[in-house]
């Protein structure tokens, strides 16, 4: 046989450890569902009886956990669908740079500087005037398949 090692770069991901399979019928409001490859937030769930072809059908709207848009899906009930591992991580802000980034505290005390500034206008707007104003300000950031966002804003008082 040959003596050279082969060498193979896999440049290609599975995403296996980005979702867990969940059978449809026991997936409720306020869980997690992939629609289209995007980690959703389910927010209305009906289910139709079983028909001529025997498989009870679950209707899903949900909402895309990053972008707020809202999408549709129907999977038979008995049948597999991929849920998102979804965690909330908080960070004490430390500083927003001008390019619209922001540099954060983890807890064993490393700085996160991969983040940008939430796209919601509104919380946009308290976490821009917090940091002025000089306040503690700790985020909330939610990460799933292999993307976070800011969520939520919580103010610790003065610094």
């Amino acid at each position: 046989m040959s003596d050279e090692e082969h060498h193979f770069e896999s440049k290609a991901d599975a995403g296996a450890s980005k979702t867990y399979p969940q059978q449809a019928g026991t997936i409720r409001k306020n869980g997690y569902i992939v629609i289209k490859g995007r980690p959703c937030k389910v927010v209305e769930v009906s289910t139709s009886k079983t028909g001529k072809h025997g498989h009870a059908k679950c209707h899903f709207v949900a909402i895309d956990i990053f972008t707020g848009k809202k999408l549709e899906d129907i999977v038979p009930s008995s049948h597999n669908c991929d849920v998102p591992h979804v965690n909330r991580t908080d960070y004490q802000l430390i500083d927003i740079s001008e390019d619209g980034f922001v540099s954060l505290l983890t807890d064993n005390g490393n700085t996160k500087d991969d983040l940008r500034l939430p796209t919601d206008e509104n919380l946009l707007a308290q976490i821009k005037d917090g940091f002025a104003e000089g306040k503690d300000l700790v985020v909330s950031v939610m990460s799933s398949m292999g993307e976070e966002q800011i969520c939520a804003l919580k103010d610790i008082g003065p610094k």
